[in-house]
Order: structure tokens, then C-alpha cells, then sequence
């Protein structure tokens, strides 16, 4: 069982990275625009999916609520890093 951890923590790693290339897409396309290749379209990408969430009304909700809880649970299930 201990390789399923491994993998877990792995997938875990991959997800952080992610989000903070989402946070500096965020931020490139704000100071530079659409004209950086790869950040172009990050803001109406994640504006489109927010609005087919709030159009989608309570489905889009619950599916909301999952999204926080799993964000939420991601970081309290973080073990502390002991040094």
C-alpha cells in the first residue's frame, strides 16, 4: 500500500503545480494581455466555466460546493513538514 501513497502524494504535487501556473496565467494576462503565447486565454476560459456554473443554477452550486470541499480537504489532509 505504501506505492498507492506515493502515487496520492505524486498526483497531489501535480495538482499544486497547476494551480499556481492557473495563478501566474492569471496574473501575465492581466499586466500583458492576450498577447503572451502561452498564458493567451486563461481569464475567458475561467470565465466561461464560471458562467456555465451559475447558469447551470443549483447543479452548478453542488458542483461548486465539491470543488471548495475538495480544495478545502486538500489543504487540512497536507501533512506538516518536519525538519
Amino acid at each position: 500500500m505504501h506505492y498507492l501513497e506515493e502515487i496520492r502524494k505524486g498526483i497531489g504535487e501535480i495538482i499544486e503545480i497547476s494551480l499556481l501556473l492557473i495563478a501566474l496565467g492569471i496574473v501575465v494576462e492581466i499586466l500583458f494581455g492576450s498577447a503572451v503565447p502561452f498564458f493567451g486565454k486563461v481569464v475567458p476560459n475561467l470565465t466561461a466555466l464560471i458562467e456555465s456554473l451559475g447558469e447551470n443554477g443549483l447543479v452548478g452550486l453542488i458542483a461548486l460546493g465539491i470543488i471548495v470541499f475538495l480544495f478545502l480537504r486538500r489543504k487540512a489532509v497536507r501533512p506538516a513538514n518536519p525538519q
